[in-house]
């Protein structure tokens, strides 16, 4: 089974994404994790986005689909993979296309999670972070025991600066702008399946469930 999964931040895609990988048994394909493991383990491909990565410029569409390409090549993708922020562009999609052709294969489904956005900012703005131990909270759904103290060490909770009202309206505006073409192709070849995020995350999974079909393939 070979999956995208779109979704504006705070839509839920990481969790989700978790359930979907742990239930179907196939790896979870972040572009942003293979771009560290690459760059870790100084790969000629993970030195080439490094070299852009370090300018602050964004890594070339070719690039990007040349590290994808290799993971899903992997011994470990051959029961299938769930691609996470890829493809961000036409390009890319339509690169993707091109490699599971040459394959002999193609993507089963590209799963849509749909939040308003106004419940989008409500999420996001209202998550807090632990410097010191990494754990994450939200003061409206899964606030700390204690008002802005980590309830694991006992830190103080901060606001990430890509949490601010402003910062996160950009970032669904930016989104909104580079998702919609991809929406609009994948529909247009019967693969988009739209999925109400707004619900409780245990009724979203079962929605995805529902598309993909409840059994392991």
């Amino acid at each position: 089974m070979k999956i995208v999964l779109l979704g504006p931040p705070g839509a839920g895609k990481g969790t989700q994404a978790k359930y979907i990988a742990e239930k179907y048994e196939i790896p979870h394909i972040s572009t942003g994790d293979i771009f560290r493991k690459n760059i870790k383990d100084r790969t000629p491909l993970g030195i080439k986005a490094d070299e852009y990565i370090k300018k602050g410029q964004l890594v070339p569409d070719e690039l990007t689909v040349a590290i994808v390409e290799d993971r899903i090549k992997q011994p470990d993708c051959e029961k299938g993979f769930l691609l996470d922020g890829f493809p961000r562009t036409l390009m890319q999609a339509d690169a993707l296309t091109g490699v599971l052709a040459s394959m002999e294969s193609c993507l089963d489904h590209v799963i849509n999670i749909q939040v308003p956005e106004e419940v989008l900012i409500k999420r996001l703005t209202g998550r807090r972070v632990c410097p010191a131990c990494g754990a994450s909270f939200h003061v409206i759904f899964n606030p700390p025991k204690w008002e802005n103290k980590c309830d694991y060490c006992g830190a103080e909770l901060v606001q990430r600066a890509d949490d601010s009202a402003e910062t996160v309206k950009n970032r669904l505006y930016v989104y909104n702008k580079q998702t919609q073409p991809l929406i609009e192709y994948y529909l247009e070849k019967g693969l988009l399946r739209n999925i109400d995020g707004e619900q409780e995350i245990d009724k979203v999974f079962e929605d995805i469930c529902n598309v993909l079909g409840s059994e392991n393939r």
